[in-house]
């Protein structure tokens, strides 16, 4: 049994709404496995809102030397630096951009939400392709959320997207490789590159919460590979190691034989 069918097996077990998209960059395969539904998309909507800032850039629309200041009341906990740094705090759409993707700073994404607006993020997200990924609310917005107002992601949208930046064709081409650059960059790599060597090239962004578990990225093996992992429901853990057992298959398939074997 191939690594797909028995990927495929086993994410039709996992209780809740577990799906994956997968692209073969070399070849064209593409398979998935619910990978058109919505999902909560805990911080998998940072992504494409750095293609939106990206295409605003490209317009002279906005700088990456635009400064933001993040007020001390509106620093939120959860992943991040920003909510460290006392008082009110100035920085860069560059710097928090930064921010954002390498270390899924949820304060400096508030910051980038604010800045910009949620209509004119949800015209940039059509326009980049994104017709279910939506951006509606900030990150720890309690009011919003009790009203049912929330974020989403749909795996095959991201791996579109990823597959764009890849053919240096999301916005152009400078805009397509600092996007890639800068998810090289990627601070949190437990799921994806979790049986992979330390340090193995990916270009990726994560999503976590107390019942999702999301990776979505590029795969630098000789013949390289998108992943779209998306769960959301009661087993995140087993989840998870699910993605780091997958992405080792899939790696393998994809000429990665020389691999050390995942230290277990």
């Amino acid at each position: 049994m191939g690594a797909k069918e028995t990927i495929l097996e086993e994410i039709r077990r996992f209780p809740g709404q577990a799906g994956i998209y997968y692209h073969s960059l070399v070849s064209g395969e593409t398979w998935g496995y619910r990978d058109a539904e919505l999902y909560l998309a805990a911080s998998i909507v940072k992504l494409p809102l750095m293609a939106a800032i990206l295409l605003w850039k490209s317009r002279g629309q906005t700088s990456f030397d635009d400064p933001v200041t993040i007020r001390e009341d509106q620093k939120i906990p959860g992943c991040g630096a920003v909510q460290f740094l006392n008082g009110d705090v100035t920085l860069t759409v560059g710097e928090l951009s930064k921010l954002m993707i390498t270390i899924s700073d949820s304060c400096a994404t508030n910051a980038l939400f604010r800045h910009y607006g949620a209509m004119a993020i949800h015209e940039a997200f059509l326009e980049l392709g994104m017709i279910g990924t939506q951006f509606n609310r900030e990150y720890w917005d309690a009011e919003r959320e009790n009203r049912g107002i929330n974020n989403y992601f749909v795996p095959r949208e991201m791996g579109c997207l990823l597959q764009k930046m890849y053919d240096r064709t999301l916005v152009d081409e400078a805009s397509s490789e600092w996007l890639e650059q800068i998810l090289r960059q990627q601070q949190i790599n437990h799921k994806l590159g979790g049986y992979l060597p330390m340090d193995y090239p990916m270009a990726h962004k994560t999503g976590d919460e107390e019942d999702k578990a999301h990776d979505v990225g590029i795969v630098f093996t000789p013949s390289p590979f998108i992943a779209c992992f998306a769960y959301v429901g009661p087993q995140m853990q087993a989840y998870e190691d699910f993605i780091r057992r997958a992405t080792r298959a899939l790696a393998e398939e994809n000429g990665g034989t020389d691999l050390p074997s995942p230290s277990l």
